[in-house]
């Protein structure tokens, strides 16, 4: 069976998924790239590579033989293409998401983790096609590629010699209107965006809880409760989309999404908030001279999206180390990193949020949902915001940031402490149980992540284990 599947796929390995990555079929000009389809020079160092010894695995197009329909081949066959893209469409990542910008921080990442680990192709597809294990030169053009691309596009002023980290250091601040975001704190901090007057977007997102309220799900207005976990909202600038689900392209967007959700902040709409707000003077006077047309959702969002651009914690012990300061970690704590990395967390959780760079599967290695039990309509994940099929369970990965004081954790608030967090994601995400001791480890790691807001430590209350 083993020798049925690995024919299968070399049959299997059509036209279709050879040209899907462009320039993926050694072109050297542009004439020779698929009609339609733009220019990747950002990835044709290693386009061969991946064509050759990772496409066949991890893309959608491609084309099985008429003996895949044979029982017990066929099962094996769709286990492996179906395991092979959730964990990494490569056509999604390198082509679709990487249009108009450059090739995603995690998706680079997770190519680095499996080469300087060695652990694809899988030994059962290498075992008969003994060409198709990564060479030396294959490893140092991918690796070199990740380099140049994390220093291009990813790198912030960690030290020269941590710059090729997979996390990096946050930045003090982003450019931002100071009297947009004076404005944007205001409206954050203001009831009257509820249809009752009893909830800000602070009465979810508390400063003083690191930007969350510390609950499993959050309570809005009359009491009502939803199924899902408030993330913080500081350092959410950085991510790719917004919501566990991704349904808000930015901030912006995000903020206007709960004063109109009848179980969070409950306002039937727009005019029913602006009718409020335009009764207080000061701050129409304030409004206005911003945003000269009037009151408008689309003020408010914005004013309320600058404020959130400001919601930065740098400074923290691991950045500290980042940029060079040998003595901001114990030795247990830069352990702790080492495993972190060793165990796949650092595929995922990556970049400046050490987080929120891509949507991965809850039930990726085991299955998370029948495990835990009582079922949750956010239990669906992406797929509630993209209807696609293969989005089920798929969720947005939570930055890591100050995550000592954002328990409850996951996107169901069932885990209340670092240690169950990652030992659940050793389990579910990376399929790599996670020894108690090294769990150990990589939760002192996680301390060090804790930042400054303002010049002073961010507050809350840090989780006991």
């Amino acid at each position: 069976m083993l020798a049925g599947w690995a024919i299968a796929v070399a049959m299997g390995f059509a036209a279709s998924s050879l040209y899907a990555v462009p320039g993926a079929h050694a072109a050297s000009d542009d004439k020779q790239l698929v009609k339609g389809v733009p220019q990747m020079a950002k990835f044709r160092q290693v386009s061969e590579v991946v064509r050759d010894k990772c496409m066949a695995c991890h893309s959608r197009d491609y084309d099985l033989p008429f003996y895949a329909k044979v029982p017990g081949i066929k099962q094996m066959i769709e286990k492996d293409f179906r395991d092979g893209l959730r964990a990494m469409d490569l056509n999604v990542e390198l082509v679709d998401a990487a249009k108009d910008a450059p090739v995603g921080e995690a998706t680079i990442t997770k190519m680095e983790w499996v080469v300087l680990n060695e652990t694809m192709p899988p030994a059962k597809f290498t075992a008969v096609h003994w060409g198709s294990r990564l060479n030396a030169e294959d490893r140092k053009a991918v690796l070199e590629w990740v380099a140049g691309t994390r220093a291009a596009h990813y790198a912030t002023d960690a030290a020269p010699s941590r710059a090729n980290e997979p996390l990096q250091p946050l930045p003090a601040s982003l450019p931002t209107d100071a009297r947009k975001v004076a404005l944007g704190e205001r409206l954050f901090n203001d009831k009257r965006l509820s249809a009752d007057n009893t909830l800000a977007c602070s009465g979810c997102h508390a400063e003083d809880k690191a930007g969350t309220d510390n609950r499993r799900f959050a309570e809005g207005i009359r009491k009502q409760f939803g199924d899902i976990n408030a993330p913080t909202t500081f350092n959410a600038v950085f991510n790719t989309r917004q919501f566990w689900n991704g349904r808000a392209a930015d901030l912006q967007e995000q903020a206007g999404g709960p004063p109109l959700n009848p179980i969070e902040m409950g306002s039937k709409d727009w005019h029913e908030i602006i009718a409020r707000l335009a009764t207080d003077a000061g701050l129409t006077v304030e409004y206005a001279a911003l945003y000269p047309g009037g009151w408008s959702a689309a003020g408010i969002t914005d004013a309320i999206a600058e404020y959130e651009k400001t919601l930065i914690t740098p400074n923290s012990r691991f950045d500290k180390w980042l940029k060079g300061d040998d003595k901001a970690l114990t030795q247990a704590e830069l352990d702790g990193y080492q495993r972190f990395k060793a165990y796949r967390c650092s595929s995922c959780h990556v970049g400046k949020a050490v987080g929120g760079q891509s949507f991965e599967y809850m039930d990726l290695k085991a299955d998370y949902f029948k495990d835990r039990g009582n079922p949750l309509g956010s239990d669906a994940g992406m797929k509630d915001f993209t209807k696609k099929p293969e989005d089920l369970h798929r969720f947005k990965v939570p930055t890591l940031r100050n995550i000592e004081l954002t328990s409850p954790y996951m996107h169901d608030g069932t885990v209340t402490t670092l240690d169950d967090a990652v030992r659940i994601m050793g389990t579910y995400l990376s399929g790599m149980p996670i020894p108690e001791g090294d769990r150990a480890l990589i939760v002192s790691f996680l301390r060090t992540l804790t930042g400054e807001y303002k010049g002073k430590p961010l507050t809350g209350v840090a989780v006991a284990k």
